[in-house]
């Protein structure tokens, strides 16, 4: 045979075969991935004071307060990296939780990050201050809203009104020094970083672990956290 037309059909071959063997090799580890933690169950749902709920979605719960426009590029970052990224999916919603006297200034705020798009899955609810600090209560953060109700981090709240996040939030040089480990329970919404690196891969990841439950797939068992709890007992001895 002509050489020629041997390595032309060496290299088709080799194409052929090199993307189908990568398929292969991702397949026994198709469903073994590792779930978004688990950082809160029994997150307080909104339905009681509103028309609104969180249970059955997947929520981004975020808190705009009595001053909501002073939160603009947070809210921007997340309607750009966020709501434009996942709004088509099925039950995510974004619900921002805003104080009775800040209704003069929503027109305003949907004005500055709705790019002349609809804002379908993305509600505004307004409550009273101890509503709004009952349900802050429920989540797990370390800081606490500013003296408007309001923060620039939001939080990611699963169908089952847990709250998701990260329980080990290391970098993989700082797990491989055995680095005090911390958590990522909010994410900063003014850190654009934070935003299109963590939250939008965490938000991914969730959306993941929902079809695959659908299909039957799912490994209920939080392999991270017991990871870290193997962790945490050799620390301890």
């Amino acid at each position: 045979m002509n050489k020629k037309l041997v390595k032309r059909y060496s290299v088709l071959i080799i194409l052929f075969f090199l993307p189908v063997a990568f398929l292969l090799m991702l397949y026994p580890a198709k469903h073994n991935y590792i779930a978004l933690d688990i950082i809160k169950e029994d997150v307080e749902d909104i339905n009681t004071v509103t028309d609104f709920e969180l249970q059955d979605h997947i929520t981004v719960l975020a808190f705009y307060g009595k001053s909501p426009l002073e939160r603009a590029t947070a809210a921007s970052n997340l309607k750009q990296l966020i709501y434009d990224k996942f709004k088509g999916f099925k039950k995510f919603q974004i619900v921002a939780v805003m104080a009775p006297e800040a209704k003069s200034d929503l027109p305003a705020l949907k004005k500055e990050i709705e790019s002349h798009e609809d804002l379908k899955y993305w509600h505004f609810v307004f409550l009273e201050e101890n509503e709004i600090q009952r349900i802050y209560a429920s989540l797990e953060s370390d800081l606490p809203l500013d003296n408007k109700l309001s923060t620039s981090r939001v939080f990611i709240i699963d169908a089952e009104l847990n709250q998701r996040g990260r329980l080990d939030d290391r970098t993989d040089m700082e797990r491989e020094r055995n680095a005090v480990i911390y958590d990522l329970t909010s994410y900063d919404c003014v850190e654009v970083a934070i935003i299109k690196n963590k939250m939008s891969e965490d938000i991914r990841v969730l959306f993941t672990e929902y079809r695959e439950k659908r299909k039957g797939n799912f490994d209920s068992s939080t392999r991270r956290a017991n990871e870290l709890k193997g962790i945490n007992n050799e620390q301890e001895d």
